[in-house]
């Protein structure tokens, strides 16, 4: 009977899995999709839904001991007058372990890294702390993002804002400028991550609960009592020349890192009479196969299809899914250098069921050559 349970994923993803002879059902126009409902393939995946607390301590400890480490190491050369280089390659470093406190107070927004739910609240608060981020507040954003990811129709809430093609025709002048700025890869990776994490996660989400709301005063008192305290003991600008550029480089990764699982290419949208949760997880989601060290710099969350099939599965236990079930390697795998082709993908194209560039969008169709500009 497991073998029967263990091998039903397999047939599943054997398939679903795109091959030439095969087409997908993406827009509703002209591709097939067979559709599998939750029961038949949760009981196969939640058996990895069990927090380990001996190595989710252990997560802990390498993850915020290390961050500790290199920002104190940072202050010291900061007061001591040493090159301002050195902070910054430092801050590099520091920013990328930010990821993986990032990925820490992720999973205890999806009760996943404690058994006990109280124990991720409290570890969420702390890691949100240090990423300037409001657990609940988050939280309550995140779940609208795993409930309508991959729905045209319940865009806008946890999401990187993505327009239609002819959403973006059909638009006045000045928002199509405003959203070709805001889609820019310097810009959204650089000031927008700034912005996003910096002023506008000071601010509830729009329908935010009363939870949600608390954890935003919450936080920014908290982050107020930090400032504070730093001026009263290394000063403020050494709190400043430490802490802003491990704040830009770990939410500029971070904000890669979320574009990148659900803005590639082939990526699955449609509208929502179409949709379905089987569908929106294995295609809706990338694999992002990242190098050993960057895996481990970011939580394994490339691991993202298997996250959105059951976001209860600790982070640190989302390779072992891979290695028990192979045939899920290929299901929407993108490399490093892969995605890199994936910053200049901007709009959804209904008609041909994928992500295009705004130069694509110029040489389907001449006159947007005017009209886009």
């Amino acid at each position: 009977m497991r073998a029967q349970k263990l091998g039903l994923l397999s047939r599943m993803i054997r398939h679903l899995t795109l091959d030439n002879t095969r087409e997908k059902h993406f827009a509703g126009i002209t591709r097939t999709e067979v559709r599998t409902t939750k029961p038949a393939w949760y009981p196969i995946v939640s058996k990895y839904a069990k927090s380990n607390l001996r190595k989710a301590v252990w997560q802990l400890f390498n993850t915020l001991g290390s961050y500790i480490v290199l920002v104190a190491l940072m202050i010291v050369i900061v007061q001591r007058g040493y090159s301002y280089w050195i902070t910054l390659a430092l801050a590099v470093l520091a920013g990328g372990i930010l990821v993986r406190v990032f990925i820490l107070f992720h999973d205890c927004c999806h009760g996943s890294f404690f058994a006990s739910r109280r124990a991720n609240t409290i570890l969420g608060y702390v890691t949100g702390i240090l990423t300037f981020t409001p657990f609940d507040d988050w939280r309550y954003a995140h779940n609208r993002h795993h409930a309508t990811s991959g729905d045209l129709d319940r865009r806008g809430v946890g999401d990187i804002w993505t327009m239609t093609t002819e959403e973006y025709f059909s638009a006045p002048r000045l928002r199509r400028i405003g959203y070709r700025i805001y889609r820019h890869p310097v810009i959204l990776f650089g000031p927008g991550a700034a912005l996003l994490f910096l002023v506008f996660q000071r601010f509830a989400k729009r329908g935010a609960t009363q939870a949600a709301r608390r954890s935003v005063l919450i936080t920014n008192l908290a982050l107020l009592v930090i400032v504070a305290v730093a001026s009263w003991t290394i000063g403020v600008q050494t709190y400043l020349l430490v802490q802003l550029p491990i704040i830009l480089i770990g939410g500029g990764v971070g904000l890669w890192l979320f574009y990148i699982q659900h803005q590639f290419e082939d990526v699955y949208w449609v509208r929502r009479e179409n949709w379905d949760s089987m569908s929106v997880a294995l295609y809706g989601s990338s694999y992002f196969k990242l190098p050993k060290i960057l895996q481990w710099f970011t939580g394994n969350i490339g691991v993202h299809h298997v996250h959105h099939l059951c976001s209860r599965i600790p982070f640190y236990r989302l390779p072992q899914v891979l290695n028990d079930h192979p045939e899920m390697v290929n299901v929407g795998r993108l490399t490093l250098i892969q995605s890199l082709h994936c910053a200049g993908l901007a709009l959804w194209d209904e008609n041909q069921g994928k992500l295009i560039s705004f130069g694509e969008l110029r040489r389907r169709r001449p006159d947007a050559a005017t009209t886009a500009s």
